[in-house]
């Protein structure tokens, strides 16, 4: 454990004007708060915050920062106060270290709801002074480092996951990929034993049969680019055991199929170098096809500069390499903190934090626990493409993403208003893939608005967090004008007039916020119409028996109500407008709408019916038909020209049932209603090529 005078001398001797006074009044402060504790291994509990004070300081971090390390655990595992820090520290450190402390008193329901709350205080303190960050990964970095001494296994393997999926992408994003491999290999150590075990004793018997061919291959690199007038630092390393297995498992190879399992790195003067030693390289010893990577040019979204390139070296070895300068070689291995001591404190906001910001708005849109920890995982996972928009802006996606990922990746309203894309010149559909290097426009019209379908092909949190966001208000708004006429045919059955305070009456009793709450229960079935009477009026259902004369009561209209977000067409019998229809209601869902003479209807007693109409809604709708045709050429374009010809649109088919004579294809059209339907079927009838046709 270090000292207090040894800590203060690191500091000092990268940063001769740090606060001398306030790391001393850290150090002793910690020392005495944590006084007789102890950790897992028997040591103080002190030596932690040291040793985590100290690996901060080889990354020369600022006095501020080092000091927030010592005092990280103080608020959280002893008697100190955030105002007795605030007080002694500043508010710099009291701010940074109420956000590093874990939060493990807030009180939640579930591990994920816990887990949830913590991550969204952490990222808002995180996006408020980026330090906090880096003094957290440190924390983990240096509680990795002690966990074997923990001997609840589950408690291990628990840590261990938490790493792998939260702290480990978290440093790979701001850079820090030194401390992002050493989180990774101690963490899968715990998770896989056996693998770990079995990759470290085929590379230990891998280097007893050659234990020399890194050097070899380093020399060979470095005679090669000196002959030349490049002046270069190289070095090699067998990649770290989880680096392995992940590309056997991403593969579906064994360790003897793995050929590529040396990395090399070329430090060289300045950016010029770099691609000089690149062509070098590239002339002497063969290239692996589709391996080579330029983030020179085009840098990772966490800054991440350096040229990637794989060889074929003597004796058929592959061999990975990355050239970079040793600016580049700094910001690689302590990314966004490499930075900060380079640059004395001036982050680059366009590179290194832009994702900060979009996690931020991510919390602004989740709703549940999980929905936030999948979108955050999201943002930091997924390995990247780049795209750009037409003016040459370089936009950074996960591998998959589409048009409307890009759309909100620019901005939120463009993703709300997207009606379609460009991809390269060429009009595409929302749900298109966009590949590495393409060059992305996106069409929007002020009318569109984010639809439920989008979210089957969004794949950015922040995306589908934005979407999910928009769905729920519309979702509640619609919920409350269904309610509300729910409501009103509630109190047409009720014996005599309400009062005029009855509503909010109601609203206390039932231990709702507000009327909109009641609105919204009502359409959810949250509460019985019984209920719901009693409140408004009590004794009322008792006089009215079991719902009154509700079959005297007028359909309610399910104009202006969007399908799948107020109410779901039921897909087993397919209604359009002008059928007649009835809803099925049961508790906290929507209705769900069926032909009155739907067969599954009378397996429907957990829901209550509710009498519908269209009202003269003709956005149209699904329906469904199966269409028996004469097996011969041609009798399936027949059938497509009469849809076409009518004006409908086939969104999906499938062969249902064949023979020797006769084809039954099941087809899912969009019409206009049912009298557009019945004209399509009787056309249909009328061809030559078709036998019959019956609505599914």
């Amino acid at each position: 454990m270090l000292r207090q005078y040894e800590l203060v001398d690191r500091v000092l001797s990268y940063d001769p004007n740090a606060d001398e006074a306030l790391l001393n009044r850290a150090y002793v402060f910690s020392l005495q708060a944590h006084g007789s504790q102890k950790r897992a291994s028997g040591d103080p509990y002190f030596s932690h915050p040291i040793e985590v004070a100290g690996i901060l300081t080889d990354l020369r971090l600022d006095d501020e920062t080092i000091a927030t390390a010592i005092l990280h655990d103080t608020i959280e595992d002893t008697v100190a106060t955030p105002a007795e820090i605030q007080r002694l520290f500043g508010d710099n450190v009291a701010r940074m270290v109420d956000g590093v402390t874990k939060l493990s008193k807030i009180e939640a329901q579930t591990e994920s709801e816990r887990a949830a709350e913590n991550l969204r205080k952490f990222l808002l303190a995180m996006s408020d002074d980026i330090r906090v960050l880096l003094v957290k990964l440190a924390d983990r970095l240096h509680n990795m480092r002690t966990l074997h001494h923990i001997k609840n296994e589950d408690k291990r393997r628990r840590i261990a996951r938490e790493t792998m999926d939260i702290y480990a992408p978290l440093a790979e994003r701001i850079g820090m990929y030194e401390f992002m491999r050493e989180m990774q290999s101690l963490a899968f150590r715990q998770l896989e034993p056996d693998a770990f075990s079995s990759i470290t004793k085929r590379l230990e018997l891998l280097n007893a049969g050659d234990g020399d061919r890194i050097a070899k291959i380093a020399a060979s690199m470095r005679a090669l680019l000196l002959r030349h007038g490049v002046e270069a630092d190289i070095w090699g390393r067998e990649k770290h055991p989880y680096s392995i297995w992940r590309k056997m498992s991403e593969r579906h190879i064994s360790f003897e199929q793995l050929s590529d399992i040396m990395a090399f790195r070329v430090i060289v003067p300045n950016e010029e170098d770099c691609y000089r030693a690149l062509g070098l390289i590239h002339r002497r010893w063969p290239t692996v096809p589709m391996r080579f990577k330029d983030y020179v040019s085009t840098p990772k979204r966490n800054g991440y500069r350096s040229l990637h390139t794989t060889i074929m070296h003597a004796e058929n070895t592959r061999v990975e390499i990355q050239i970079r300068t040793a600016e580049m070689h700094a910001e690689a291995e302590h990314g966004l903190a490499a930075h900060w001591a380079y640059k004395q404190g001036k982050l680059r906001p366009d590179t290194q934090v832009r994702w900060i910001a979009d996690l931020v708005e991510i919390l602004d849109a989740a709703e549940s626990p999980e929905e936030l920890l999948e979108h955050t995982k999201m943002a930091m996972y997924a390995d990247r493409i780049f795209a750009f928009t037409p003016r040459g802006e370089l936009i950074q996606l996960p591998k998959g993403a589409t048009p409307i990922d890009f759309a909100y990746a620019l901005h939120t309203d463009l993703g709300d208003q997207a009606v379609g894309a460009k991809i390269n010149g060429r009009v595409v559909p929302l749900r298109a893939p966009i590949d590495n290097g393409d060059q992305v426009q996106i069409l929007r019209s002020k009318a569109q608005r984010p639809q439920p379908q989008w979210l089957n092909f969004a794949i950015t949190g922040k995306a589908r967090a934005a979407i999910r966001r928009h769905l729920r208000i519309k979702e509640r708004a619609e919920a409350q004008a269904l309610g509300k006429k729910l409501y009103d045919q509630i109190v047409r059955r009720l014996p005599t007039a309400l009062a005029e305070d009855a509503l909010d009456t109601a609203t206390r009793r039932l231990k709702l916020a507000d009327s909109a709450a009641l609105l919204e229960a009502i359409a959810r079935r949250r509460f019985t119409d019984a209920e719901v009477m009693d409140a408004l009026m009590p004794g009322a259902s008792a006089v009215l028996g079991d719902a009154g004369p509700a079959a005297a009561l007028a359909p309610i209209s399910i104009k202006g109500l969007t399908p799948g977000v107020a109410f779901d067409l039921a897909e087993c019998c397919h209604a359009v407008p002008g059928d007649r229809i009835v809803g099925l209601r049961r508790p906290n869902e929507g209705i769900e709408v069926h032909k009155i003479d739907c067969a599954t209807l009378k397996d429907s007693d957990d829901a209550d019916w509710v009498d519908l109409a269209w009202g003269d809604r003709n956005e149209g709708a699904v329906a469904r038909i199966a269409v028996q045709l004469k097996n011969e050429p041609g009798a399936l374009g027949v059938v497509a020209t009469i849809i076409g010809a009518h004006k409908a649109n086939i969104i999906n088919m499938r062969l249902d049932n064949r023979d020797t004579g006769y084809h039954t294809n099941v087809i899912d059209i969009e019409v206009r209603d049912l009298t557009h339907l019945t004209r399509l079927i009787a056309a249909l009838r009328a061809a030559d090529a078709v036998s019959a046709v019956e609505r599914g």
